[in-house]
Parts: C-alpha cells; structure tokens; sequence
C-alpha cells in the first residue's frame, strides 16, 4: 500500500467559501438574515406564551426568555454574529416570521459546517416549510459554497431532532459522551452528517417531495421523504 493509501485520499481541493449573510427564497418558504428590529416581537409571539410548546426551548443552549425585552437582546447578539450565521424562517404566503435557523461551526478549509440552533413555531412545525427551510440551507452549502459535509448535532435525547435528521438524510455517526454541559446539565451529543457523495441523491428526493404534485388537496403529502429517497437510490441508472 502507498504512503498516500495509508493517509487517505488525495484530494484536488479548493476551500470552502464562507455562507453570506443573504436571503435564501423558495417556493414556500425563505430564509432572511435575521433581523431584530423586524423580526423580534413576531418570533417571540410565535415561541413563548399561551399555546406554545412547553419543549420548544427545552433543549435549545438559551431559553425560554422571561420577556420581550430578553428575547430581543438575545437576537440583537445572534445578528451582529458570523459565527453562528443566523436567519429568520418566513413563511412566504403570509409573510411571518416564524423560527430560526443558523449556520454554525463553519470551517471552510475542510468544508465542513452544521446547520443547528433551530427553532420552529407551532405554525411552522411538521410542514412542507419547514422542509423546504432546511433544503435551502444544504443546497446553499454543498451547491454555492463548496462544503464538503454537512453536519446536525443533537442532544442524545431529543428524539424528535434525531428522527428529522434521519428523515431529511443525515446518516447516524456516533455519541459523542459528556460533550457539552447546558443549562447545568450534562448533554452526551448525537452525530450526524451529510456528505458530498451524499447529497445528489439527498437533493433529488427533495426536490420530488417539495413538487406540487406530491401533495393532496388538504396539503398532504402523497409520498414520504424517506421512500422518495429510497426510490433514487435504486433507480436502475444508478447502478
């Protein structure tokens, strides 16, 4: 075996670029930098008071907030930052705002970076949106940026954040033991990731679940993520 086998692959490689601090539009759904003095007193309707999920914040490093005034001190941190790179999630046939996604741990020499901090108000929950919100922001990193790993972290035991990585096509990669303390507890941390080999197939089976065609008259969804997936995956071009 050659030196180079023994290290790994060689690779013609060209960094990263940086994520930019610019929208991100689709069909029903776009991502806005994320701006307090827009956005601040609608996602904090959205994510606290009556009707809201009392898990919403459970797992999140910060929150609930006690007031407007705290919640919006926080976001006005979260925009002067590039580090997470924060964005507001807008539902684009009512124009509200309705969660937040970020960018974070971008390290452009090796390609990698996660998307985390995500948050979805009730309204924006379980929805084609919300799918749509996270596809703009693999697409952005592996077809615009260059990246060549996408990566979701979570708490071992948030069960809901492990099934939606699951579903939207990060692969399992381990537990990462008493990775971080949060909110004064301990947090053993879940590892996912998606790869460039990956995402052709991952892109393809999103793009056919956000069709118009996938859905019913109600909004239902005719096919599921996974199964659509599972279809290219086979598909006899493919080998």
């Amino acid at each position: 075996m050659s030196v180079d086998e023994d290290l790994g692959n060689v690779l013609e490689w060209t960094p990263a670029r940086n994520p930019a601090r610019t929208g991100m539009v689709g069909k029903t759904v776009r991502l806005d930098p994320l701006d307090p003095a827009a956005h601040a007193r609608t996602l904090f309707t959205g994510s606290h008071g009556p009707g809201i999920d009392p898990d919403l914040w459970l797992y999140m490093s910060v929150g609930p907030f006690d007031t407007q005034e705290a919640f919006t001190g926080w976001l006005e941190t979260c925009a002067k930052s590039m580090d997470p790179l924060c964005f507001t999630v807008v539902d684009e046939h009512t124009g509200r705002p309705s969660g937040m996604v970020s960018y974070l741990r971008i390290t452009p020499g090796h390609g990698v970076i996660e998307i985390g901090s995500i948050w979805f108000s009730p309204t924006l929950q379980r929805t084609r949106q919300a799918t749509e919100a996270i596809f703009l922001l693999a697409r952005h990193v592996f077809d615009d940026c260059g990246y060549r790993r996408l990566e979701w972290k979570c708490n071992a035991l948030n069960e809901p954040s492990r099934r939606a990585a699951e579903r939207f096509g990060f692969r399992y990669e381990g537990l990462f033991r008493q990775h971080m303390v949060i909110k004064g507890r301990n947090r053993d941390t879940a590892w996912f990731a998606m790869v460039d080999r990956d995402w052709p197939i991952i892109r393809t089976a999103f793009e056919h679940w956000l069709a118009p065609e996938n859905f019913d008259g109600a909004g239902q969804q005719r096919r599921t993520l996974a199964d659509i997936r599972a279809a290219v995956q086979a598909a006899p071009e493919r080998g």
